[in-house]
């Protein structure tokens, strides 16, 4: 279910939810995501390129919807994407090209793919793994594109949440495509295992390209209780082969997110989503300033918006309602406006603030 709110001249036009009626939901299919990948949930993100809005999973085709939420249809780039496609797509702000990459539990495993300014799917690759593993985000830079390939992988014994498990003998390492070369090699880096979801940004330094993410020590791991993630960065240095990896805090968290104008660039801000708090790190200086609701009142993620404006989904426990909470980027002591919904937005995974 996509939830939308159209904000115009200073105030809330509407708030709406609409179902994504993809070929599962309305019962058109009999087949699963693996062999039909219009059987889709669409449930993860939403992203807007070149005047289409996408309903994103990561396991099938995406869906496009209108601005007034309703469901076109499933989006297969005029029949040139043949694998499914991230919920996590990254526009590049000098070009204006979408990259993105599908992975599956059969080879090839990881597929990289790049649309043009126009939305045109101009180039596919295969990215060579060694087995299924789950790739929800990656990276991009100025110059490079960035892989992440984890030791979670998919195990259709797994009969406990998802079909993915930790495996031991996996491997951890980060994968660097030049952009210049996108059918040439891959160079990849080891590092400690642990699990990635979100990548905040990265960017280049001469010859280092600097990663902030939000790292998880292991996930799904049999007989280990999974930890809470926070932020890290690695810095890859591209001379020596070596990965230099830091931790920036202790707090738990998730949804890392940046201003999207900036992308790949050396962004000096990144927000994100602690259980009752929006966190803004300064990563030129490590300053790190705390907005944090009153009890019982929980963010989701928090996207930006120009000039400087953060957006929220709020839940509130005690009234069993959400609003929606926008405070000053510059200064998260102030909220600038809430809007009260009608009734309870669930917790969901990602949204996006999309201009007209």
């Amino acid at each position: 279910m996509i939830h939308g709110v159209r904000l115009e001249d200073g105030r809330a036009a509407w708030y709406r939810n609409r179902w994504v009626r993809t070929r599962s939901f309305t019962g058109d299919t009999t087949e699963g995501p693996e062999t039909d990948l219009t059987a889709s949930v669409a449930n993860t993100h939403v992203v807007n390129h070149a005047g289409r809005t996408l309903a994103l999973v990561e396991s099938s085709l995406p869906y496009e919807i209108t601005s007034e939420l309703d469901t076109v249809g499933p989006y297969d780039f005029h029949g040139k994407l043949r694998t499914a496609m991230t919920a996590h797509p990254k526009i590049c702000p000098e070009t204006g090209e979408l990259h993105f990459f599908g992975y599956g539990k059969a080879e090839p495993y990881l597929t990289y793919h790049r649309a043009d300014a126009h939305g045109e799917l101009e180039f596919s690759r295969p990215i060579p793994v060694p087995g299924p593993t789950m790739m929800h985000d990656f990276a991009l830079t100025s110059r490079h594109v960035i892989f992440l390939d984890l030791p979670v992988v998919f195990d259709p014994a797994t009969h406990v949440g998802m079909p993915f498990r930790w495996d031991d003998g996996y491997g951890a390492r980060i994968g660097v495509l030049s952009r210049t070369d996108p059918a040439g090699d891959v160079r990849w880096y080891p590092i400690e295992p642990c699990y990635v979801f979100h990548v905040l940004n990265a960017h280049e330094v001469n010859h280092e390209i600097v990663l902030h993410v939000v790292r998880y020590p292991h996930l799904w791991r049999e007989g280990s209780e999974d930890r809470l993630a926070d932020l890290w960065r690695w810095r890859i240095d591209t001379r020596t082969g070596t990965v230099h990896e830091e931790q920036l805090d202790d707090r738990a968290c998730e949804f890392p997110r940046i201003d999207d104008r900036f992308a790949g660039l050396d962004v000096r801000y990144g927000q994100v989503t602690a259980r009752d708090a929006l966190i803004r790190y300064d990563l030129h200086t490590g300053a790190a300033t705390t907005h944090t609701f009153a009890p019982g009142r929980t963010p989701g993620e928090a996207v930006f918006a120009p000039p400087n404006w953060l957006i929220t989904y709020v839940y509130d426990q005690s009234t069993g309602t959400s609003e929606v909470v926008i405070l000053d980027a510059t200064d998260l002591r102030t909220v600038v406006a809430t809007v009260h919904l009608p009734g309870r937005v669930p917790q969901g995974f990602h949204g996006n603030w999309i201009a007209d």
